[in-house]
């Protein structure tokens, strides 16, 4: 599924606003995927903090952890990666089967959290950008997720 050049440039402007505030922004759609799916919390056994907090805590409180911070600045930055190449598929995906295989074979994630990110990822854009927006990088996350299954 390519995406026209109008969509790119309407998602590369929704995600420029997103990725502005990377860290709160990171930290935000981890954390509700900490609370909202907490089988999540395992694939983090090295975050000390988070494997203390993690049933009790709210999702406003994991969003304030130094290593959720991090990772989701981390996450952020490989989506921004990403988004940098929707105009070159090829890129695109030369950026994402490195993640896919890291994930699915080193770090054993099921292929179906990076549709959990992804739905927090528009749920976000929605709640700072409106519907429109949310509607348009659907797209964007539609594409990358396509990509990252194939390459599982």
């Amino acid at each position: 599924m390519a995406l026209s050049a109008e969509d790119i440039q309407t998602a590369s402007a929704i995600w420029e606003k997103i990725y502005a505030d990377v860290e709160d922004n990171g930290a935000d759609v981890l954390s509700r995927m900490f609370k909202e799916h907490h089988h999540t919390v395992n694939y983090f056994k090295n975050f000390t903090q988070l494997q203390s907090v993690a049933e009790t805590a709210s999702a406003v409180d994991i969003a304030a952890l130094a290593e959720v911070r991090a990772h989701g600045k981390k996450v952020f930055s490989a989506l921004n990666e990403m988004v940098s190449h929707l105009t070159n598929v090829d890129s695109l995906k030369g950026t994402i089967v490195p993640l896919a295989k890291k994930h699915a074979t080193e770090l054993k994630v099921d292929v179906k959290d990076f549709g959990v990110i992804f739905e927090n990822l528009l749920d976000l854009i929605g709640q700072k950008q409106g519907g429109d927006a949310k509607e348009a990088f659907e797209k964007v996350t539609n594409l990358i997720y396509e990509e990252i299954k194939a390459a599982y």
